[in-house]
């Protein structure tokens, strides 16, 4: 049992240790201009410091769930924070674009242990409703990161340079491990823990990744969240050039985008125990459809007036926040004795997408505001078709129904 401050403390760190990655993402991101110039690099080498970040993240997510069943959870959490650590100095100090992509790997490689293992530590420690509302409460603060992070790195640039975001990034990571090292406790008894030998791990990535319920959440929700992250990762081409806004005001994207995530975390978690997972699920997409043709309407009539696009940003951000922890529960639960790896699988799936986005989808689709619209709503379109196979899958006695709203 966690003591009441543990309790209270416990799913704010977890919060703080997930905030990490998308802090890595989009924090520097207004200063790829001084980047470009001081290094003597393209728009594209840039882009390849995202690419080979999400693809050392999308790598390793697959392990940091799988060492944290075989060792514990603190463990792999304290490695991954240090390494962190030590890759953000080492951004801090390179001279050449070459340098800067091995250290991005490492960054990829340990950011991700915070928020793969815990969402395994939340389903260690809590059930049912507790557990729904221990992780929008992880949503909602976490949810503070896409916002804060271009804002931060903006004033940081404009006072200190490029170099300075990634000193940041340096100092969050070791305070974080410093508060993991008082406050994290170990949810995992040893006589819980699992195999690491050749034989159980086939084994066990066998039966997660054919597992059709598992799998079929965790893309649905990778190509729900692709249809706002594709944003993200357009948002120097979409913010400086088509919106012709400045290197500090990133937050017109995202603030909007947090507000909307956090307002729907806190709804899911109100809402946790009192409405069923299929009434959160169908109202959560269809605000995000409603936000999604507006999007396209704006983008056709009005491209390049910023205003328009604060709605969509908030609406949808909302809908998605507001069933995220259901989707990953009802994942999660598909596989109750394999949560660390089933973790890992969710994180590799959305993380390999991001990856995809990051390397080809942005880059072909950021031309225009009309074309960045159209892809959004085809992710979220191929989402929703997802789902609603998996339901005709279930009701068809296809597939077992547990684990399956109706």
């Amino acid at each position: 049992m966690l003591s009441p401050l543990r309790s209270q403390a416990l799913p704010l760190l977890l919060a703080g240790l997930a905030m990490l990655g998308p802090f890595t993402i989009n924090m520097y991101m207004p200063s790829f201009a001084a980047m470009r110039a001081e290094l003597g690099v393209d728009d594209v080498q840039l882009q390849f410091t995202l690419s080979l970040y999400f693809m050392a993240f999308a790598f390793m997510s697959l392990w940091h769930g799988t060492l944290s069943d075989r060792f514990g959870r603190r463990l792999p959490i304290i490695i991954g924070l240090s390494v962190f650590t030590l890759a953000s100095f080492g951004i801090a100090f390179s001279s050449s674009i070459e340098v800067i992509y091995v250290f991005r790997i490492l960054q990829g490689l340990s950011a991700g242990a915070g928020i793969v293992i815990g969402r395994a530590v939340i389903r260690d420690v809590y059930a049912g409703a507790a557990a729904q509302r221990a992780y929008a409460t992880v949503v909602m603060v976490f949810s503070v990161a896409p916002a804060i992070g271009p804002v931060v790195g903006g004033l940081l640039h404009s006072e200190f340079g490029w170099r300075s975001c990634f000193i940041f990034l340096g100092g969050t990571s070791a305070l974080l491990l410093v508060l993991v090292l008082l406050i994290l406790p170990e949810t995992l008894a040893p006589e819980s823990r699992q195999s690491m030998s050749l034989v159980s791990l086939v084994k066990t990535y066998k039966e997660v990744f054919l597992n059709f319920r598992f799998m079929s959440w965790a893309v649905s929700f990778a190509l729900m969240f692709g249809g706002f992250f594709v944003y993200v990762l357009s948002a120097p081409v979409f913010l400086l050039e088509h919106l012709q806004l400045g290197p500090t005001e990133f937050l017109w994207l995202f603030g909007p985008a947090t507000a909307g995530m956090m307002l729907g975390a806190y709804l899911s978690g109100h809402l946790a125990g009192h409405w069923p997972l299929p009434r959160l699920l169908r109202i959560g997409f269809v605000i995000m459809a409603a936000a999604t043709l507006y999007n396209l309407i704006v983008s056709w009539l009005a491209p390049s007036n910023f205003y328009y696009y604060l709605p969509y940003f908030f609406v949808y951000t909302l809908g998605m926040s507001l069933v995220q922890p259901t989707i990953t529960l009802l994942g999660l639960d598909c596989l109750p004795e394999r949560r660390g790896t089933a973790s890992s699988i969710q994180l590799f799936t959305q993380t390999g997408f991001n990856a995809l986005l990051a390397a080809v989808i942005a880059p072909f689709v950021w031309g225009s505001p009309l074309h960045l619209a159209m892809s959004a709503a085809s992710m979220l379109a191929l989402s929703l078709i997802g789902i609603y196979f998996l339901r005709w899958m279930t009701l068809s006695g296809r597939i077992s129904a547990a684990s399956v709203t109706s």
